[in-house]
């Protein structure tokens, strides 16, 4: 009995392969159509492309071409190619505005710039793209049984965001340059106010502040270590057990002892 299912799959393979060969190489659109339809239905959603490219110049317009688009995004985000089922669930919510598949596939289309979105320490475009897709989707569709996963999405891709900003206001205190470090994080605490970082960005600054005041020249020392001293205390207001406390307070013990020096 296996050996005749062994068979009849065989048989089935080769002849489901001679059809879709037929179908690739028809003039018949009609037969196009139907075998994609089927590939797509089966899951063989490589095949399917292959076959949607061909035809859907001769479907606009037509009654079936709601079908054909909407499966031809499907299969291109069912592939991974996320670049390409971006632009066709895009073109599909702006060319059927009534159809019963808009909300899914504006939602797709976002999706697929999402994953789109590359490491935070790379150029960000991508990921700015799908941010305003999502806020978009958002806007329109706030009822959506995708908004949960829409708004947990945009969260993500707004924190990678704020850690590119983050890294590259830090990377100032990293190579030393201290007053160019106050400057960016001073700008990312006030762009980002609510930002998972914040902790960090005001340590940062601490440090900035201190190293800057510490190692100044005698006429701005006063200055600087008063600025350092209030980029303590705006830490500790923060968070008062900072994991920095112990590294802030050795700082802070340097600042004052620096500052009696002007008291006198």
């Amino acid at each position: 009995m296996k050996k005749i299912i062994s068979l009849l799959l065989v048989v089935t393979l080769f002849y489901s392969c001679g059809e879709y060969q037929k179908a690739l190489k028809t003039e018949d659109v009609a037969i196009k159509f139907d075998m994609a339809t089927k590939l797509y239905d089966a899951g063989n959603y490589s095949k399917a492309i292959r076959l949607f490219e061909q035809i859907t110049p001769a479907y606009r317009g037509k009654p079936q071409a709601e079908k054909l688009f909407y499966m031809f995004a499907q299969s291109y985000y069912k592939t991974k190619q996320y670049y390409l089922a971006g632009y066709q669930f895009e073109s599909f919510v702006s060319g059927y505005p009534k159809s019963e598949k808009i909300e899914e596939a504006a939602f797709l289309g976002a999706k697929s710039f999402s994953m789109l979105s590359p490491v935070y320490s790379l150029d960000q475009a991508d990921t700015f793209k799908a941010i305003d897709k999502l806020q978009s989707f958002i806007d329109w569709y706030p009822n959506s049984g995708y908004f949960v996963e829409a708004n947990k999405t945009l969260k993500v891709l707004n924190e990678k965001i704020e850690k590119k900003v983050f890294e590259n206001a830090k990377g100032y205190n990293t190579i030393l340059d201290y007053k160019s470090a106050l400057v960016a994080l001073d700008n990312f605490i006030a762009d980002y106010p609510g930002t998972s970082f914040k902790e960090d960005a005001l340590y940062y600054k601490l440090d900035s502040a201190y190293q800057l005041g510490v190692n100044s020249i005698p006429l701005k020392m006063e200055e600087r270590l008063n600025v350092a001293k209030t980029a303590y205390n705006n830490l500790i207001k923060f968070k008062a057990d900072t994991r920095y406390k112990q590294k802030a307070d050795q700082m802070l013990v340097q600042i004052e002892k620096k500052l009696q020096n002007f008291t006198k």
